[in-house]
């Protein structure tokens, strides 16, 4: 298993749902949140397999959002 953490632009409920399927389309993520209370605004997503970083952050510049791995 894989845990992955992103500095992200995801502030609000909007955000989230805007990202929802961009992200639940990625197989091998088994789950993720957003700390959206964070100043980082920390996605974190666990995966049962090895995850492309590179894949995840084009799936959310696709949704309009940036992110960076911590």
């Amino acid at each position: 298993m894989q845990t992955l953490e992103f500095k992200t632009n995801i502030k609000c409920a909007g955000c989230i749902a805007a990202v929802t399927p961009h992200l639940d389309a990625l197989p091998e993520i088994k789950s993720w949140k957003v700390a959206t209370d964070q100043a980082d605004k920390l996605l974190e997503i666990t995966a049962d397999e090895e995850l492309s970083v590179a894949k995840v952050i084009e799936s959310l510049e696709k949704a309009g959002y940036k992110a960076e791995l911590v």
